[in-house]
């Protein structure tokens, strides 16, 4: 039988963070476990269970995933060479499999996992970087270069961890294992030590250059190519920049969260521009061409005699091509007429005799207003 896909034995999306991921695992961990499940479906339960950790273990490690989302299940297939896969062990290291669920449980650990030394392995933290950029930058797209946080070994203690001359030792509470066992209730879970924290080791004597880390913080640039139409708060995803792992456990990632700086012209909604376009009296009442600035130039609108207050236009395509659009979006030129201000005496002069020559004119220069007057009429009758 066809193995189910990963992310729907989750119940997850595929564009889930590590986080839903974790707690989607969780939940189906507990809701398949054997202790929770006798009788009749208690074997379904069981494969139920096996399946899920599968599912967990190689959606948790960022490696597996790349691979599984390229290939599927023949990218991560233990067939293809090294050790057998998370699925292929069998009923017979299924204690073991629960053991280190529910102890990630407990522990609240991320990525927990364990390697031939039986130590924790545990995937590192994912990092979060906000990179701001201008609307045409959005738009167009840019290659651009970040300093972000990385880890190197330490060069005093050759990455031991323990100052030159001492070693460490062997963790006497987990036996070198990294975990302890204890029960809560009716479950037998396994938990990282303590005391090494899931290493298996104690350092007596710290390096004092790393701090007993072995590894120390320093920086590094990274390349970033922003794809062009992305758009306020998506996320770039840059694996294995993370955090590093513990015990050999893969990096974390970096999301750069993509902020857009407020543009003095445009407002962006979707993938459609919106501009506000300041028109003269006396061209929206005789009507004419303006020009109409664009993220790619000018454009020009033909506007009616008698245009009003607040009439908008529309200008197919001189909008921005989304991330995931086929063609651009729209632009909507909205149009502000303005008043006359600091008139002279003669302007004065002419505005009044303009405004009797309209009242003279009746209702025909001003519709609007004569239907204004007409509701507020019927709301006093």
């Amino acid at each position: 039988m066809a193995k189910r896909d990963y992310y729907e034995a989750l119940g997850v999306a595929k564009t889930a963070t590590e986080d839903d991921i974790k707690k989607a695992y969780r939940k189906m961990a507990m809701k398949y476990h054997p202790d929770r499940n006798q009788g009749e479906g208690a074997k379904k339960a069981e494969e139920q269970f096996k399946e899920v950790k599968e599912a967990y273990e190689m959606l948790s490690d960022a490696q597996k995933r790349a691979a599984y989302d390229q290939y599927g299940h023949a990218g991560v297939d233990p067939n293809m060479g090294g050790r057998g896969g998370p699925g292929a062990e069998g009923f017979g290291g299924f204690a073991e499999a629960f053991g280190d669920i529910f102890g990630d449980i407990f522990n609240g650990g991320a990525g927990g996992g364990r390697r031939g030394g039986g130590q924790q392995v545990y995937r590192g933290n994912d990092l979060s970087y906000a990179m701001e950029i201008t609307l045409e930058e959005a738009a167009r797209g840019k290659e651009s270069q970040i300093r972000i946080p990385s880890w190197e070994g330490c060069e005093t203690c050759g990455g031991s961890g323990a100052k030159p001359g001492t070693s460490a030792k062997s963790c006497g509470s987990c036996n070198g294992s990294g975990t302890v066992h204890m029960r809560q209730g009716f479950f037998s879970v396994q938990q990282t030590c303590p005391h090494c924290h899931g290493t298996g080791k104690i350092i007596p004597d710290p390096c004092t250059a790393c701090n007993g880390q072995g590894k120390v913080k320093k920086s590094k640039t990274l390349e970033v190519k922003i794809p062009a139409g992305i758009n306020e708060g998506m996320r770039i995803r840059s694996a294995g920049n993370g955090e590093p792992g513990v015990n050999g456990g893969p990096a974390g990632d970096l999301y750069i969260e993509i902020r857009i700086k407020q543009h003095d012209i445009f407002e962006r909604d979707g993938d459609d521009l919106h501009c506000t376009m300041p028109v003269g009296l006396t061209t929206a009442t005789l009507g004419g061409s303006i020009e109409v600035p664009t993220l790619g130039g000018k454009a020009e609108i033909e506007l009616p005699e008698g245009t009003q207050h607040g009439k908008t236009f529309r200008l197919r395509g001189k909008g921005i091509k989304g991330v995931r659009s086929s063609y651009p979006g729209d632009l909507y030129c909205h149009i502000s007429v303005e008043t006359p201000v600091k008139l002279t005496e003669h302007q004065r002069k002419l505005m009044k005799e303009l405004d009797k020559s309209f009242r003279d004119g009746g209702e025909r220069h001003s519709p609007n207003a004569k239907s204004w007057t007409d509701r507020v009429k019927d709301i006093f009758k």
